[in-house]
């Protein structure tokens, strides 16, 4: 029988009067009589009521015997403090230690204060501590095993100085779906300084198109100006869809400045790729997690749903924001877009 407590309360060979009172609780369980499996066993019916009451109040890890108990220390984390990390991990189950503790010191978690290390600690002992293993229990299956972490690498910034001074754009392959002619894409731009992310699916033959991009560099634009600032310089990659005339033109007539990065250096579109990834950590996964069968109409609300936490209500820890959503950053819109 597992421990109500998760991993504190784990069966060990060497303890053989705690396995014989977890054997007799699952023996009546299995014989479905008290009676008999205390006669099977031989013991009184009466000790293993005692032992049921325990349990059943304070939990499989009392049948330990008092000296191989686990000691509760002074630090330990409360039960509800506990249980509050539990649901929203299994709530939000592409969020990190980082970000959930983020996110419960806000007023509108009940400003629960827990740090990283501790919220780490609790997920470990329920056997938690990964993405993977609390999208497998969301997901219902054996969801794949993601690749091995790369290895860090030294920090490097790029220097701006406000909003729309500079911003990156890239594509995102959802994938082909049920119903959806060709391949989602995902295109994507955020604002370096302020961190406001823009995005939209659409679905082509095969490969993203310029005319997408060119409408999402106006829509940058166009917001960026109803909140009072200019779009001056797009970064993308080398891709087909930035390389046609077609974006190049269309940025110029927003006078902006469109610079390609390096080949083989996509850390220098970081700020969009890491994005790019928190999106998928914490939207895309656990929408697939829950959807029987994912149509581009609904990932597309999930999309415009995320977008708004992302941009007015998530907890950032970005070099210019510091802590500000991005929408502080940028500034509400003082002509609202047609």
């Amino acid at each position: 029988m597992q421990s109500n407590t998760g991993g504190s309360a784990a069966l060990l060979n060497d303890d053989p009067i705690y396995l014989m009172r977890l054997q007799a609780i699952a023996a009546v369980q299995q014989l479905g009589s008290v009676q008999l499996a205390c006669r099977v066993l031989d013991i009184p019916r009466s000790t293993y009521y005692r032992w049921r009451k325990q349990m059943l109040r304070h939990g499989s890890e009392i049948l330990r015997p008092r000296e191989r108990r686990q000691p509760r220390m002074p630090n330990a984390t409360p039960a509800f403090i506990e249980e509050q990390v539990l649901a929203f991990a299994l709530g939000h189950p592409g969020f990190g230690p980082q970000r959930i503790s983020d996110e419960l010191r806000r007023e509108k978690w009940g400003g629960i204060v827990i740090s990283p290390n501790g919220v780490w600690r609790v997920l470990f002992r329920h056997g938690l501590n990964t993405r993977e293993r609390r999208l497998r229990l969301v997901a219902g299956y054996a969801a794949p095993s993601l690749p091995p972490r790369p290895q860090p690498q030294p920090e490097r910034h790029l220097e701006v100085a406000q909003p729309g001074e500079l911003v990156q754009m890239d594509c995102f392959c959802i994938g082909r779906l049920a119903g959806t002619k060709g391949t989602l894409w995902q295109y994507t731009a955020i604002d370096v300084f302020s961190a406001y992310t823009w995005a939209f699916l659409r679905s082509t033959t095969k490969n993203p198109l310029a005319r997408h991009t060119s409408a999402l560099a106006h829509l940058v634009a166009q917001d960026l100006a109803s909140r009072g600032w200019q779009l001056k310089k797009v970064m993308t990659d080398n891709g087909s869809e930035f390389r046609a005339q077609e974006f190049t033109d269309a940025v110029h007539r927003l006078g902006a400045k469109h610079v390609s990065i390096r080949a083989g250096r996509p850390q220098t579109n970081g700020c969009v790729e890491r994005v790019q990834q928190t999106i998928l950590e914490e939207c895309w996964k656990p929408a697939f997690a829950r959807y029987l069968i994912p149509k581009s109409t609904g990932l597309a609300r999930d999309l415009e749903h995320y977008l708004g936490y992302y941009n007015t209500d998530r907890a950032h820890r970005g070099r210019w924001t510091k802590g500000r959503v991005p929408e502080e950053v940028i500034g509400k819109p003082k002509v609202w877009p047609k």
